[in-house]
């Protein structure tokens, strides 16, 4: 019987460090064999590899795609690319199955695979939990698949540009934090007609300047300076994979994607008018007072991009996003998390406006609200922590949405906590109408998760 550290298999993908015990040739092998034997279950033979530049992402690939032929897959390898890259040329080349290997914005030392068995659709809890116990029992499929190399980059990036259309010249500075976006990403906003000033492009697996995480306070901050220093329009911040970004606007001030998503969304609703737009529960109330102004149709659900993706297809969806800075386009897209598209068209709708971004902005509404904060919680006991403290919110508390954690609503503000899927912490948001108030209800918060020994009293990000 395979034995895999099982908290590696996450609810939307596979994390864990790159090490003899986790992520290495030898593991991924055994994860190559049981996904060829999930896809061959689906009836799904030919698949797209990809990687990142992370430490340990070639080895892994190797031993992935060893396991995937073994099992009678058919591998078209992309190369070094973005995790959207990997989903577009899904589409490029009409095939279902695709791995990508990379530890997205996790820190250096972990890697990680995003696994998909269909067009814009990655594995979600069951699926990965089923991948898991195909694996465990060793009951593989057999078959001699064959093997191909491609190059996609140029045709990506002249798919992306000729999607939008820039109508004047804006300054952007793009820092990538030394992950994998920097080899991509510069280049195709030039070809869009974007001034482009880049900051940390450089490909460096070390990750020596930041991490590359657009959700870290100091990543933005180091973004907003360099705006600031440049006299750029705005700063966008990408993260590993390139899959989600982070923005700054030209007084380098955040604007968390939850907020940035508004404007999307009137784009979007611009154009599809009636249009639903889904927003993960971590979300400010803001957005979805703006969509329902605008003429759309909101709708909160859970973390995660597997689960957007699903969500977004159900519910046949224009667009989609998280706080995390995943963003997911229908309309005029495929329908998975493309950061660099997703900047492209924001690019696209600010440069179409009157004034600086910040003043486009301010024409939206707004509450205050703290960022993305994390608490240290093991990996195997932060899903039963928050089984419980939702349990106890739901009792003392009257509005508690509980798709993905708990939501706990106010009538002035509200709080979330929810266990991390990546890393072994639980994730808290608060928001509220006023400072005192938001004060308030981080105070709450604090003295239940007091209750719970597993959980660090130490916030981090707050």
């Amino acid at each position: 019987m395979a034995q895999l550290e099982k908290t590696m298999f996450r609810e939307y993908d596979i994390r864990g460090r790159v090490n003899d015990a986790e992520l290495n040739a030898t593991t991924a092998e055994l994860i190559g064999k049981g996904f060829g034997t999930f896809l061959e279950n689906r009836g799904i033979q030919d698949m797209v590899v990809g990687y990142d530049c992370r430490f340990g992402s070639v080895e892994i690939k190797d031993g992935l795609v060893k396991g995937l032929r073994s099992t009678g897959r058919n591998v078209i390898m992309v190369g070094m690319c973005l995790t959207p890259m990997m989903y577009w040329a899904q589409y490029r080349f009409d095939v279902k199955g695709g791995a990508m290997i990379t530890g997205s914005h996790n820190p250096k030392g972990w890697n990680g695979l995003k696994l998909a068995a269909g067009l814009s659709k990655t594995l979600v809890g069951e699926e990965i939990s089923e991948l898991y116990g195909i694996i465990e029992a060793e009951n593989f499929a057999t078959g001699h698949g064959d093997y191909a190399e491609v190059t996609i980059e140029d045709d990506y990036a002249a798919d992306l540009v000729g999607r939008v259309s820039i109508p004047k010249k804006l300054k952007v500075v793009i820092d990538t934090g030394n992950g994998t976006a920097g080899a991509f990403a510069p280049k195709i906003f030039r070809d869009a007609g974007v001034e482009v000033i880049e900051q940390f492009t450089d490909l460096d697996p070390d990750f020596p300047n930041h991490e590359p995480d657009p959700a870290r306070k100091d990543t933005v901050e180091m973004l907003g300076s360099r705006v600031l220093k440049e006299g750029a329009d705005m700063g966008f911040a990408f993260d590993g994979d390139g899959d989600r970004f982070g923005l700054v606007d030209e007084r380098g001030e955040v604007i968390w994607p939850d907020r940035y998503m508004i404007l999307l969304s009137r784009q979007v609703l611009e154009r599809n008018p009636g249009g639903k737009i889904i927003f993960d529960v971590k979300c400010t109330q803001a957005l979805e007072d703006d969509i329902r102004d605008h003429g759309g149709v909101p709708i909160m659900w859970r973390t995660g991009h597997s689960h957007i993706k699903a969500k977004l297809h159900e519910e046949q969806a224009a667009l989609a996003g998280e706080m995390s800075g995943h963003i997911f386009f229908v309309e005029n897209y495929y329908g998975f998390d493309d950061g660099v598209y997703s900047g492209l068209r924001f690019v696209e709708y600010v440069a179409g406006q009157q004034g600086p971004l910040s003043n486009i902005m301010e024409g939206t509404p707004s509450y205050l609200s703290t960022p993305a904060i994390q608490a240290h919680c093991g990996d195997e006991v932060k899903y039963g922590v928050v089984e419980r403290l939702t349990a106890d919110l739901k009792k003392d508390f009257d509005r508690v949405i509980d798709i993905n954690g708990a939501r706990v609503v106010f009538e002035d503000g509200w709080g979330l906590v929810r266990a991390s899927s990546n890393l072994p912490e639980l994730v808290l948001r608060f928001e509220a109408k006023t400072p005192g108030r938001l004060e308030e209800i981080k105070k709450t918060f604090r003295q239940y998760l007091s209750k719970y020994p597993e959980v660090s009293e130490k916030w981090e990000n707050e």
